[in-house]
């Protein structure tokens, strides 16, 4: 590959964007990719945004990803998709999360949480929507949601050859490693 593969994974913080980046760029670089990744926490344990920028090829010169340049938008909470989707190049994809985490000034009655979101990153680009919640949830555990998309990122980038599994155990507590693979699987198959 001497392409540059951008991949933006974005959410609230809580989520487990960051692990999921994680997993990724170690499993990339087990491959044999050169891989560069970015972590922006910005108010993540207050609620607030979290990107994490994964670029990988032959060789990857910087971490970040400038503005039209991800390949696929990964986005772990409605919103988030629509606030990053000026990142997504042309041709990239979505794969979004219908999962809604409202803001403080929602919580507290001041704002209303945008309706139609989906519907209009269906009508500008090509967006695949997963109930990650829903889906960790019938596995015991809404917090694996993180993993479910994992798994569908892992197909629609085509990156299955990638021993996964060894990487999700590699990277989560032993506690809960028959929970994140089965997460893993049933994203992959959503």
């Amino acid at each position: 590959m001497t392409k540059v593969k951008n991949i933006l994974l974005v959410g609230v913080g809580g989520q487990g964007t960051i692990l999921v980046g994680r997993i990724l760029s170690n499993g990339l670089l087990e491959t044999g990719y050169d891989v560069k990744m970015s972590e922006i926490h910005g108010m993540a344990q207050r609620g607030g945004s979290v990107s994490n920028q994964v670029r990988y090829g032959q060789k990857v010169y910087s971490p970040i990803i400038d503005k039209g340049q991800a390949d696929i938008l990964v986005s772990f909470e409605t919103m988030e998709a629509l606030r990053w989707l000026p990142y997504l190049n042309p041709s990239g994809q979505i794969v979004v999360n219908d999962f809604r985490i409202p803001s403080a000034p929602m919580l507290s009655g001041q704002a209303q949480y945008p309706e139609g979101i989906l519907e209009a990153l269906s009508a500008k680009v090509p967006t695949t929507v997963i109930k990650a919640g829903d889906i960790a949830e019938s596995l015991g555990n809404s917090r694996a949601m993180n993993v479910v998309l994992f798994g569908a990122l892992v197909k629609k980038m085509g990156l299955e050859a990638i021993d996964w599994e060894k990487q999700i155990k590699n990277n989560v507590k032993p506690a809960f490693i028959d929970l994140n693979l089965k997460a893993y699987q049933a994203g992959y198959q959503a």
